[in-house]
């Protein structure tokens, strides 16, 4: 079975409650395996979803096989992800609990393969990520966040470490400093790696905490689960709202996104 749409579930989300007829897919890819992958249908329209660290939370941020996840998604037919994320607030007006659309991203990760174009057959791509995020994707699950009364930030700056260590006190400083208004540590390279497979990528940020050096908490992975685990089932009624009213046909930039970013080989 193929499928349209995708859901990927961060920390806390490891399935969908709402799709129906659902079955497990394995794809091969040439990027190695990819973590699990089930396709159902809800609203008339194909979805997958895949837990992107893996059943039970087995893979850390800095070892999912991003690459080989969006890849299979591709395989699959999908032309639009919605992803889900537990981030931590750097912008005092984005509280513990709330959710957030980001429209940009600061990458800070070190050691993710973070594109498909590495020369040879595959050639040499300059992807534009201007707009790193689908903006109709997007504007769609902003009117649907609306309709189900969720508090529901439109626009923030992404901050994507490499993790799988929180971050300390000054580096937070510095990304507020930078713009960021969020911290997490999945994000990138998987919205670009989307924008190279001219694939609509939208991001759902869940706020579980106040980022190090504003809260004076300690920070822990125990407390980001629990949140998400609450949460879920607004964030099913958010994706579930959104995907029936999700247009059939694209009109935004992503599909467009190779046109032109290729690098002509020189002969002189």
């Amino acid at each position: 079975m193929r499928a349209e749409i995708a859901i990927i579930g961060g920390s806390g989300i490891y399935s969908l409650g709402f799709v129906e007829s659902v079955s497990p897919r394995t794809v091969s890819t040439p990027y190695g395996e990819s973590s699990g992958i089930s396709v159902g249908e809800f609203a008339d329209r194909k979805v997958a979803f895949m837990a992107r660290h893996g059943a039970g939370h087995t893979l850390p941020p800095h070892l999912v096989n991003y690459r080989a996840n969006i890849w299979a998604l591709h395989t699959l037919g999908v032309k639009r992800i919605i992803a889900t994320a537990a981030t931590g607030s750097l912008n005092p007006n984005f509280e513990p609990g709330q959710f957030v659309l980001p429209d940009q991203f600061l990458d800070f990760t070190k050691g993710r393969p973070s594109t498909f174009y590495e020369g040879g057959e595959g050639g040499v791509v300059h992807v534009d990520v201007a707009d790193p995020y689908c903006p109709e994707l997007r504007e769609v699950l902003a009117k649907a966040g609306k309709r189900v009364g969720l508090k529901l930030h439109i626009g923030g700056t992404y901050v994507c470490t490499e993790g799988p260590r929180f971050e300390t006190a000054a580096e937070i400083k510095m990304m507020r400093r930078l713009g960021g208004d969020l911290v997490g540590m999945t994000g990138v390279p998987e919205c670009v790696l989307a924008r190279e497979l001219e694939i609509c990528y939208s991001a759902v940020c869940v706020v579980t905490n106040f980022a190090a050096g504003i809260s004076r908490k300690k920070l822990t992975h125990a407390e980001v689960v629990d949140l998400m685990g609450k949460k879920a089932e607004e964030l099913g009624k958010l994706i579930s709202a959104a995907i029936p009213e999700i247009p059939r046909e694209r009109n935004c930039p992503c599909s467009r996104a190779l046109r032109g970013a290729r690098a002509e080989p020189s002969y002189s």
